[in-house]
């Protein structure tokens, strides 16, 4: 039985409103099992955001090493960060944050995240196309919704991939060729929402 990713989201919003109170990218191949939601019933074609309480907006990190935990950092010690020649890299104009690993020399070996703002009603129908593609595996962790997914390289002989995480308004969204360090999505996530 497929999950909607957006009854997952609005299950996860009603339970935290009720209250009021990761992932690497190499895991997009095999995201554990057990993180993966069941259906208890048919999930709605077209979710619709749910009414929230306003709710303050957390600032975006402006540094592209500091949401990284030390054993992602030593993973990426030898790998250049934001080289000029990648165009548009660190804290941008609108507020979003984009860290570019890798060398321009490199042909295929490289590893590009987005961190920016994105309300739940566009990030439920982004969500929702990539669940309904089969390649992408979604699940919810960590209070917010992950979809992943690699493939072969059509050049080299490299794992391409792309994990995409969204909570509380805010998208990370990384796309990887041959450099997957081990960790790296959660340490994002863990130095966002302590």
């Amino acid at each position: 039985m497929k999950l909607r990713v957006g009854a997952a989201v609005a299950l996860l919003s009603v339970t935290l409103l009720a209250s009021c109170a990761s992932a690497a990218p190499d895991e997009a191949a095999t995201p554990p099992r057990s993180d993966k939601p069941t259906a208890s019933g048919p999930a709605s074609p077209s979710p619709t955001p749910s009414p929230t309480a306003e709710r303050t907006l957390m600032p975006l990190p402006g540094d592209c090493r500091e949401i990284l935990s030390d054993a992602v950092l030593t993973q990426l010690k030898d790998v250049p960060l934001n080289d000029p020649a990648f165009g548009d890299s660190g804290l941008l104009d609108d507020g979003s944050l984009v860290c570019n690993w890798g060398s321009p020399q490199a042909d295929t070996t490289g590893l590009t995240t987005k961190i920016s703002r994105m309300d739940r009603g566009p990030a439920l129908d982004m969500l929702n196309a990539l669940a309904d593609d089969e390649a992408y595996a979604c699940y919810t962790p960590d209070g917010g919704t992950r979809c992943e997914k690699s493939w072969q390289n059509e050049q080299y002989p490299v794992t391409d991939g792309r994990t995409v995480f969204w909570r509380d308004g805010l998208l990370i969204d990384t796309r990887y060729s041959n450099l997957a360090p081990k960790g790296y999505t959660t340490s994002i996530v863990d130095a966002l929402w302590p």
